[in-house]
């Protein structure tokens, strides 16, 4: 569903493909977050995405004056995962609105992995 602003020089469209990419890369930039994770429906693995396929680390559900924002995250190894989540919330919702101009009313986080360096 494309997010329409409306105001008195015309009309912006913003494609929901944007504000997931906004997100994505909000989201990596938070310290603990090795990257976004996707699930592969044929096996049920969790992969770790590559910076160009960000968005699919990220649902978005979009209505008329709401939108909520669901991330699926890997995190490192021994770092504070209520620590990140709150960090993360914060900062993709800072993100989004800012750049964006519409309101966020929700995100919420799932960590789907934890990534273990040797």
């Amino acid at each position: 569903m494309i997010t329409k602003i409306r105001n008195d020089l015309g009309t912006i469209s913003i494609e929901p493909e944007v504000i997931a990419r906004v997100a994505g890369l909000a989201a990596t930039e938070c310290y603990g977050i090795v990257g976004m994770a996707a699930k592969s429906m044929r096996d049920g693995l969790i992969r770790l995405l590559k910076k160009e396929s960000l968005t699919k680390g990220v649902r978005l559900h979009i209505d008329d004056n709401s939108m909520i924002i669901n991330l699926y995250i890997i995190v490192e190894y021994g770092t504070n995962i209520n620590a990140i989540a709150d960090t993360l919330k914060s900062n993709v919702k800072y993100r989004v609105e800012e750049q964006t101009g519409l309101r966020v009313n929700g995100v919420n986080v799932f960590v789907e992995g934890v990534r273990v360096n040797r």
